[in-house]
């Protein structure tokens, strides 16, 4: 039996490692040096209690090789001192770190600034974190297919953890701080977990007496904060690790491995395999429980590969992160620009519009809801600045918005659905009229660009492109940055695709649509009650196929196979057409571009048989700024109607200014408000297909705290319907 040491070292196996360390921190304080021992392990711990390092020494002579699975180019050492040859491609998402560092490693890659300690790291650092991190998984046994539950937000620890994990041949299960304690506890059990990685101390003692309880758990990793907040009470003994302990277990093995040839033959080393399970992506659960989405590194590297073609990214160009990590799109996105050499910063909410404005960004990886507040602003600056000025600004911007319509006629950018293409002579005729009258408006429109949206675009720091996704771009949203000049390229995708399977390029950038198809993505369009295969321009149900589609469901083969057929289609559950191609007039180059116009179960059946897109209705009234959210109803009903929040100041800035309130005001009375809105809503919507009858005024907005909105700031309808059922059926009365 072999006494520990601080100054030698021998070898030692992984479920070593787990027994011992178990023991090791089932103790939190230690008041003078402790030796444990088991008749189990072949192995003493010794522990003093004024060092924080920690190592295990066995002098066992037969021992069972331990599993030690690894990915293939971000640990080719491995590969090439177990006699196989080292790969230079990549079978596993770790591997593009291998590559980063090579090309980037003393570039900055990533700065997160409002977390305690601020972090700053290159490539190089980036990388070895991510090794130490998931050498430190294995140290305190973490098994190849183990899934371990990582609940936290966006920052540097985020990735390095998420990595880590995947580095070892575990499987990371992803979820924000912020999903209800029973949601999170079915993610936990239904993944069948075997730990948990969470964000901080006030978060884990939120859930801690639910998951000690319910949940079972063999050691907990404390991402930010120290270890003395925790609810000791509630926790007992289970081991719990911070961030910097599993780097420093880390960092101590791989010494040990690199300096002693001998360590290495304790184990028995495989590759990680493209088509292993890479991650559990739980979708929102907008219906019944979330579903865990199988997710392998084969389907991440396609979007790895393929998303050059949407964000052409340079080294050194700047990005601001503040989605949630876990959400498919965020994720993608980043491990992408990551191969790039790209300057990452992590953001917030409540710090992007100044972030925006210090950081200047190159590019805006995020979901509508942030280019609709950037609109918003925009707007309300505006509105707020002197008569004149406010004139000549909004002016201006109609001028501008005429001239990219015309400029967008005559580059053949407009969509239809019409299959019949113009003939020869009236495709000139629009081509000239277009190009005449826009050569005419091009002079106010520079003017506007010196006197206005220069200003605009500097207050936004966008230099590049926004990218959005996750939601609906509203398309007066689209259409007044493309006539400020900021470059907003709109995108398709699904948890269930990985989530990209279409967007808009710079070069054939089709406001209204989502794009083309990615690389090697099919798409089509079929009928939603034979499955027959529509024509270009005919609606339907749009399916997709490609290397990115999910493996499945897990645990879950009956709604695998509704949404999955045996030929690799997957049914997104969304209505859309997709752009016939023509060969002259406007819509020439639009050939191919997919058109999204709702959800299938978001269609609202009214008695009268008629089929309503809520989608329009909804695109249409956000345009005013009196509103700030709204939720078109109307099921079974005769006609439509809308449960809105209002954004209160703009409502009795308005009612000032039709003197329906004193200048001195401070408030609006429940039936003015009402009739304000409704007045509004139909001003904004007389040109959709259906009209809105009768609303209902909200006090308080839907939020995510509420359950009313997802993690990814959509709102959850169901919910909302289900919520407000009665005064709903009170609308209709």
């Amino acid at each position: 039996m072999a006494t520990l040491s601080l100054t030698s070292t021998l070898a030692f196996t992984s479920s070593d490692y787990r027994n011992g360390f178990n023991l090791l921190f089932s103790h939190s304080k230690f008041t003078s040096s402790k030796i444990f021992t088991s008749k189990r392990l072949p192995f003493t711990i010794q522990i003093s209690p004024n060092r924080r390092r920690y190592r295990v020494y066995s002098e066992s002579k037969t021992e069972e090789k331990q599993i030690r699975r690894f990915s293939p180019f971000l640990e080719r050492t491995l590969q090439s001192s177990n006699g196989a040859l080292a790969s230079d491609d990549w079978k596993a998402v770790p591997d593009i770190w291998r590559s980063s560092a090579e090309k980037y490693g003393d570039r900055i890659a990533v700065v997160d600034p409002y977390h305690d300690p601020p972090s700053k790291l290159t490539y190089k650092q980036l990388e070895q974190e991510i090794l130490d991190f998931a050498e430190g998984l294995r140290v305190i046994g973490v098994k190849p297919e183990e899934k371990l539950s990582l609940f936290a937000d966006n920052s540097c620890r985020w990735l390095v953890v998420d990595q880590g994990i995947m580095a070892t041949g575990a499987i990371n299960v992803v979820r924000g701080s912020r999903s209800s304690v029973e949601e999170l506890l079915h993610i936990y059990n239904h993944s069948e977990s075997v730990a948990l990685a969470v964000d901080n101390p006030e978060f884990f003692n939120r859930i801690a007496e639910t998951f000690c309880s319910k949940a079972s758990m063999k050691f907990v990793i404390l991402l930010w904060g120290k270890k003395s907040s925790l609810a000791t009470d509630i926790i007992g003994g289970m081991p719990i690790f911070s961030f910097n302990e599993i780097i420093e277990l880390g960092r101590e093995s791989r010494r040990a491995l690199r300096d002693s040839h001998d360590a290495r033959k304790h184990y028995k080393y495989e590759t990680i395999g493209s088509d292993d399970i890479a991650t559990l992506v739980y979708t929102s659960g907008t219906t019944g429980n979330p579903k865990g989405v199988m997710l392998t590194h084969k389907n991440l590297l396609h979007q790895i590969r393929s998303l050059w073609e949407i964000v052409p990214a340079e080294k050194g160009d700047r990005f601001l992160s503040m989605l949630p990590p876990w959400h498919a799109y965020e994720r993608a996105a980043e491990y992408f620009i990551f191969t790039l050499g790209i300057e990452q910063m992590y953001s917030t909410v409540r710090n992007l519009k100044d972030d925006l404005l210090r950081y200047q960004p190159h590019y805006l990886i995020s979901v509508p809801l942030v280019y609709e507040t950037l609109y918003s602003g925009i707007q309300k600056q505006i509105s707020t600045s002197s008569v004149a000025r406010r004139i000549v600004a909004l002016t201006l911007i109609r001028i501008s918005l005429a001239y990219m319509g015309l400029k967008r006629i005559y580059e053949g950018l407009c969509l239809t659905r019409n299959q019949k293409q113009p003939s020869h002579l009236v495709a000139i005729f629009d081509w000239l009229w277009a190009r005449i009258i826009s050569i005419i408006l091009w002079p106010l429109h520079m003017l506007a660009e010196k006197l206005v949206y220069r200003k605009i675009r500097s207050a936004i720091g966008i230099s590049k492109a926004g990218i959005s996704g996750g939601g609906s771009l509203p398309m007066h949203v689209d259409q007044f940055f493309e006539a400020i000049g900021v470059n907003v390229q709109n995108g398709y995708g699904l948890t269930e695709s990985s989530p990209v399977v279409a967007a808009r390029r710079l070069n054939c950038n089709v406001l209204g649509s989502v794009g083309h198809p990615i690389i090697h993505t099919e798409f089509k369009i079929v009928d939603s009650e034979t499955d027959e295969v529509l024509l270009p321009g005919s609606k339907g149900i749009v399916k997709v196929r490609g290397p990115q589609v999910m493996k499945g469901y897990y645990k879950n083969p009956s709604a695998t196979n509704q949404v999955l057929d045996e030929d690799g289609w997957l049914n997104t559950g969304d209505i859309g057409w997709i752009a016939p191609h023509h060969s002259r007039g406007r819509s020439r180059r639009c050939g191919g571009v997919v058109v999204l116009e709702g959800r299938a179960k978001d269609t609202i059946v009214l008695s009268t048989g008629e089929n309503v897109e809520p989608l329009e209705l909804e695109e249409a009234a956000l345009r005013s700024n009196l509103i700030q959210q709204i939720v078109v109803v109307g099921q079974d009903q005769r006609r439509l109607g809308a449960i809105i929040v209002p954004n209160k100041e703009e409502v009795l800035l308005a009612a000032k200014t039709l003197s329906l309130v004193d200048a001195d005001a401070s408030e609006l009375s429940k039936e003015r408000m009402t009739s304000l809105l409704y007045e509004e809503l139909r001003k904004w919507t007389s040109e959709c297909s259906f009209q809105i009858g009768p609303i209902l005024v909200l006090d308080e907005p839907f939020t995510i705290d509420s359950g009313l909105m997802t993690p990814t700031m959509k709102i959850r309808r169901d919910r909302v319907v289900d919520q407000y059922k009665e005064e709903i059926a009170n609308l209709f009365k």
